[in-house]
């Protein structure tokens, strides 16, 4: 049988054979993976340079030589922001927006093939997504959104599915206090998602009450994305942003279904307490000063 690191060199191998990442021309389009993705990272709507480096987790001297090969082939331009000399701003040229179009199909139908030739595709995607998850560690964000915003109602969704699978009698989202998290919005509080690649991971809600006292609410990370950190983060996040709130006791309820949640909250300074509230599904109840 194969020992770990033989496993995990026999996923690299295949992961490169299949993306492509060795050939000279990715896709068949004359150029090699790491241009097209520059390509494609712009065609996203990343043109801040000093940006677009950061989240490929490239070095400086390589990224100038792609730019200039991309520029070369006219495919795009990159030049000084208008509001700030000191950045440098690429965008697709008509052409570079063609080859942009062209990578994209051909990316799709190549993802589409795969799932297509297995015979458990929800399953393959599953484990992809933890792969991504563990790979991109590093780029998850912590973004600040609206609870009403698009990623923020999906991880509020699942995180309500999740309940319901994991209670022993269910979970009625109508019964719990604030389901829509409008409480969890500036000025009294704020609602934060980790977000790995424009797909939403998690999400935790600081629930403002207009003085020192305020709870933490909806802590939910995607199972693709446990064991990287992204629970304590948002935690984290939280905690930031009542301090500068102003607000000293923080509070928060869970069910002792939810054993890793309790795990975090004991191990990072959280002290059990009485109840505090009347809603009828938690039975374990914390608070933290900060």
């Amino acid at each position: 049988m194969l020992d770990p690191v033989s496993r995990v060199r026999r996923f690299n191998r295949a992961v490169t054979s299949e993306v492509g990442a060795l050939d000279t021309s990715f896709l068949g389009r004359g150029r090699p993976l790491g241009a097209a993705r520059v390509l494609n990272a712009i065609g996203h709507g990343r043109v801040d340079v000093a940006d677009l480096r950061d989240y490929l987790g490239l070095d400086s001297g390589l990224m100038s030589r792609l730019l200039r090969s991309l520029e070369d082939e006219g495919l795009i331009t990159t030049m000084p922001d208008r509001d700030d000399a000191r950045r440098r701003i690429a965008k697709l040229t008509r052409a570079g927006r063609h080859e942009f179009n062209a990578y994209e199909t051909m990316s799709n139908a190549q993802a589409e093939a795969l799932l297509a030739r297995h015979s458990k595709p929800e399953a393959l995607l599953a484990a992809m997504d933890m792969i991504a998850a563990a790979f991109g560690r590093s780029r998850i964000s912590i973004e600040e959104v609206d609870p009403r915003a698009d990623e923020a109602r999906y991880c509020l969704g699942e995180y309500y599915g999740e309940l319901a699978r994991r209670f022993k009698g269910g979970f009625e989202v109508s019964l719990s206090r604030d389901p829509d998290a409008t409480d969890m919005m500036s000025p009294r509080g704020a609602f934060f998602v980790a977000m790995s690649d424009g797909q939403p991971l998690g999400c935790v809600g600081l629930k403002g009450s207009g003085n020192e006292l305020a709870e933490i609410k909806r802590l939910w990370v995607a199972p693709s994305a446990r064991g990287v950190g992204v629970g304590r983060r948002l935690m984290e996040r939280a905690e930031d942003a009542a301090r500068a709130l102003s607000i000293r006791i923080l509070r928060l309820d869970t069910n002792s279904a939810l054993g890793e949640a309790g795990q975090l909250y004991r191990s990072t300074g959280w002290r059990e307490i009485d109840r505090f509230n009347n809603d009828p599904y938690p039975d374990l109840f914390f608070e933290k000063q900060l």
